[in-house]
């Protein structure tokens, strides 16, 4: 039984780290997604009754593989264009190994980079609303169960299963093109990829409901997507941009909750559990999008804007001068009310919080930000610096009665009870 037990633990690790590059791979083969991950998933389930059996095999992501492969030939033999299915298969992948019973040669390095890749925009296709990408993400590249991803963004698993069922057979209805985008088409569909990516992140890093305010399994597996994105567009400044703002952000979670489970604010962080290691990586993919021709991006500024806090050995010792810049640069690149509400702290920071509620108020009213409960949060900090404590504390109940993350409202609302203690 345990022998049994320690296989299956076995099988299921080995699913998380190579499914995405099944799924991957099998696209390629039948230009379907979803029967991709049918496939893999049929390998999945051949590994769970042999390897307890026969033990794990040497190479287990080939074994899995050549099994969905096997499969592939299996379904297209009983299609009624079997014979020209059959050669069209056997050409892309050589699978007539397979057919012939010997195991098919590993693909090429880059072979695996291009197909994984491929599968992210795949996933993130113009075609599907935000919501369908992040889970379709999440499922394919992250290996998440659908009551996984259910659970991190805390909707009904139906919910889930519906937005997934539905993306696969939209991509099969335009018969979406397995393949990354080149020239013009790369650089128009990147910013989706890397916002399912940042929106992840964003998720786990400060959760927009429920009890937690740090969800940090999805924030690990944003930097996962992330450093694979990096590393397979190398020349892309913005994709090094997105990972170092990630890495920089990662880099404070453990600071980010308190004993209780509460959330701790930036400048109230103790830096020193603050993950050195991952402020390094981070510093050092930003220096590496700084190198590139291209000038920062949007996600390159705000990751040099991670990187000033990073740098800050005291919360003192911030450079909020540059960083009130470079949050300027980034209006100027990327206007948005979520920009200007962050430029009025940093303006507040570096100038006095007079100037910066002076900016507040010229953005407050803006329709993205009506009903956004750090509007209030920022205007209470703001007027708690200028003494004002009573209309502090009413703004801070603002925000707590405006934001669905319970930790934040009692965060928020110990604020609006210190202001006026």
């Amino acid at each position: 039984m345990a022998e049994s037990a320690d296989t299956r633990a076995a099988v299921e690790a080995v699913w998380r780290i190579e499914s995405a590059r099944l799924v991957a791979g099998l696209a390629r083969l039948v230009r379907d997604v979803g029967l991709a991950e049918d496939l893999a998933q049929d390998a999945l389930v051949a590994a769970l009754e042999a390897w307890p059996r026969t033990g794990v095999p040497d190479n287990p992501g080939a074994w899995l593989m050549a099994t969905a492969k096997n499969r592939a030939i299996d379904l297209s033999r009983r299609a009624s264009n079997y014979e020209r299915k059959r050669e069209e298969i056997a050409h892309e992948l050589g699978l007539m190994m397979a057919m012939e019973g010997a195991s098919p040669a590993g693909a090429a390095e880059d072979e695996v980079g291009d197909d994984l890749l491929a599968l992210m925009f795949t996933c993130c296709h113009p075609t599907l609303a935000t919501e369908a990408r992040v889970a379709l993400t999440l499922r394919l590249l992250g290996g998440l169960t659908t009551a996984e991803i259910a659970r991190a963004f805390l909707v009904a698993e139906p919910t889930v299963t519906q937005r997934l069922t539905r993306a696969k057979r939209t991509l099969r209805e335009v018969r979406a093109d397995f393949e990354v985008p080149a020239g013009a088409a790369l650089q128009e569909r990147l910013p989706d990829v890397l916002e399912v990516v940042y929106l992840i992140f964003n998720e786990g890093y400060a959760a927009s409901s429920g009890e937690r305010w740090v969800r940090t399994e999805l924030c690990e597996e944003a930097l996962r997507l992330g450093r694979i994105l990096a590393a397979l567009a190398p020349r892309e400044p913005e994709a090094h941009g997105l990972i170092a703002l990630l890495e920089i952000q990662a880099s404070r979670t453990a600071a980010r909750i308190g004993p209780g489970g509460e959330p701790v604010l930036l400048l109230d962080q103790d830096r020193s559990r603050w993950d050195p290691l991952l402020i390094v990586r981070g510093v050092a993919a930003l220096k590496r999008a700084e190198e590139l021709p291209a000038p920062l991006g949007p996600y390159g500024l705000q990751a040099a804007i991670a990187a000033c806090h990073g740098r800050a050995l005291k919360a003192e010792d911030t450079d909020w001068v540059r960083i009130a810049a470079l949050y300027e640069a980034l209006a100027a690149l990327s206007p948005s009310p979520i920009v200007e509400l962050n430029r009025a702290v940093a303006i507040g920071m570096a100038f006095g919080p007079e100037v910066g509620l002076a900016l507040l108020e010229r953005v407050a009213d803006e329709p993205a930000l009506r009903g956004y409960h750090l509007v209030p949060s920022v205007r209470g900090d703001l007027l708690a610096k200028l003494g004002l404590a009573t209309e502090a504390a009413a703004e801070f109940r603002r925000a707590a009665e405006l934001t669905e993350n319970a930790s934040e409202r009692r965060l928020l609302l110990r604020r609006a009870s210190g202001v006026e203690g």
